[in-house]
């Protein structure tokens, strides 16, 4: 079991910059692939961004490439999103999610492939 708490969300202005966090309780935090989603209201759960067990292999959704980019830290057991360049369109609640992988550059777009979930942190994008 893993338990995810993100953080770093909040309100900015069209253009700025923030830096999203994910802590997870687990010691083999090195062992799950991570990835980054996002829910507006009244929308679908959107992909975000995504990594892979080491860090070495990435994915990004069409909308969000050159603006964001996820990275890692195993020791930190952590998962950060870095968010620049942003848009109204970003405003949603975030979520990062966990999936146990036996490879280490196994990484997913689909939410359903993520057994664990954290309870999200709100970004707000004003004109």
């Amino acid at each position: 079991q893993v338990q995810l708490v993100e953080s770093g969300g909040g309100l900015v202005q069209a253009g700025g910059s923030l830096r999203l966090s994910c802590a997870a309780s687990a010691r083999t935090f090195s062992n799950y692939a991570m990835g980054w989603f996002r829910q507006a209201p009244g929308k679908e759960r959107q992909f975000v961004a995504a990594i892979s067990r080491g860090g070495a292999n990435t994915i990004n959704a069409d909308s969000v490439k050159g603006r964001f980019t996820i990275s890692r830290d195993n020791a930190k057991r952590a998962v950060y999103l870095q968010m620049n360049t942003l848009k109204p369109e970003d405003t949603a609640v975030y979520y990062c999610a966990a999936d146990p992988e036996l490879f280490m550059s196994t990484v997913y777009s689909d939410y359903a492939k993520y057994d664990y979930w954290g309870q999200g942190t709100q970004v707000t994008v004003s004109s």
